[in-house]
């Protein structure tokens, strides 16, 4: 078939397709302006070439074609192609139609809905002849690797920061294939189609992958225990891998666990803090598993009045970071307290514009977190965003 004829012909497809489903309003058709480019054709061959292909897909009753006032006989060209049966073009194309790649996709993840149920929202969208971060229906493979990673990462626990690739090779016998499935795994972990494009390094993050381990960065006039020595942090600030570090060592008072989301403001902070009773911890952005376990040690060795709060972006995902942390805490019988993420903590010249859909978000991370009154406080219709650096 003729090249153009079969570009042609397959966005016909498409738009009866999207018809079908309702995401397309008008009756699909190829008018003027899609078929510019025949229409430009002055080469008799080749223009005989792409009218044979239209010609024998109307002979199977999948189209009607509309001719110029020149006419079919007299060497005019075609001026519009109507679908008639979307099913028997793609017969005709010899390729899957959509209805039934979807089917096929559904079938390839119903496995997974119960543990993952964000996938449902996945194939609604494919429903609607939509895609999610890029992937269509026909990249089921591609989810289904996505949920076998997160898996197999979870079952990692909290042994520590993994390299990506050695991992990937170890589950797929492919050491970039984790890499490459990063915008799925970013849905899965947010539990939502819509949420905020992250990082890759911030979704590997969270599973506890890494390109090379990095150490955890803490701040304070404490002393730390960890797995061969318990010393004096360094000032302005001290790093040690996660694992290392196991308690705050007792007999201390400690007046407040802090941990800070950006790297930035935990450099300030540890400078201007350094010489104080307390413990400022750098979160690496995201709270990896091994960050997240050497957090629970440290939050068993604190004393009990000792004030536990979190400071990070107000926005989507210093919010998200922020529940992470909240859910943390609450295992080890203590509630996390915001710092300076309250709307009202916000200036109005640092402030940026969001979207409703990213308030609502952040408003759900904040109820996750244990923050009432800061989801209460936000508005979708006035919305905004800030970062922790300009605060």
């Amino acid at each position: 078939m003729n090249e153009l004829a079969r570009s042609l012909l397959t966005q016909l497809l498409r738009m009866g397709e999207k018809h079908e489903v309702g995401s397309r309003s008008r009756p699909p058709a190829l008018t003027a302006s899609t078929l510019a480019e025949y229409h430009a054709v002055r080469e008799l061959g080749r223009k005989e070439a792409i009218e044979a292909a239209l010609k024998a897909a109307r002979a199977e009753r999948v189209l009607r074609l509309t001719w110029d006032r020149i006419g079919e006989e007299d060497g005019g060209y075609v001026q519009r192609v109507d679908l008639v049966d979307a099913v028997g073009l793609a017969r005709f194309l010899n390729v899957l139609p959509a209805s039934a790649i979807r089917a096929d996709a559904a079938t390839r993840l119903e496995g997974f809905r119960s543990d993952f149920p964000v996938i449902e929202a996945v194939l609604e969208r494919w429903e609607k002849m939509k895609t999610v971060r890029g992937y269509g229906p026909e990249d089921a493979v591609a989810w289904r690797d996505a949920v076998l990673a997160v898996r197999a990462a979870r079952e990692l626990g909290d042994a520590g920061e993994t390299p990506i690739r050695n991992f990937s090779a170890r589950v797929f016998n492919d050491s970039k294939r984790v890499e490459s499935l990063t915008p799925a795994l970013d849905v899965l972990l947010a539990g939502s189609v819509d949420a905020e494009i992250r990082e890759p390094q911030a979704v590997w993050l969270e599973l506890g992958l890494v390109r090379e381990e990095q150490p955890v960065r803490l701040a304070g006039r404490l002393r730390i225990v960890r797995t061969r020595v318990a010393a004096l942090l360094d000032a302005p600030y001290a790093a040690f891998p996660a694992a290392a570090v196991t308690a705050i060592e007792s007999g201390q008072a400690v007046a407040e666990l802090l941990s800070i989301e950006n790297l930035t403001t935990f450099h300030q902070e540890a400078k201007r803090r350094c010489h104080e009773p307390v413990l400022l911890i750098y979160t690496g952005g995201a709270p990896s598993p091994a960050w997240r376990a050497m957090y629970g040690r440290l939050l068993d060795s604190l004393p009990a009045n000792t004030l536990v709060r979190h400071w990070g972006d107000v926005d989507e995902g210093g919010f998200r970071v922020a529940a992470q942390i909240a859910a943390v805490a609450l295992e080890h019988g203590r509630l996390l307290q915001p710092c300076r993420m309250s709307p009202s903590d916000v200036p109005p010249e640092r402030r940026k514009a969001a979207l409703p859909a990213t308030v609502e978000n952040m408003k759900l991370f904040a109820q996750k977190a244990g923050w009432a009154d800061i989801a209460a406080a936000m508005d979708p219709a006035h919305g905004f965003t800030a970062e922790q650096e300009s605060l």
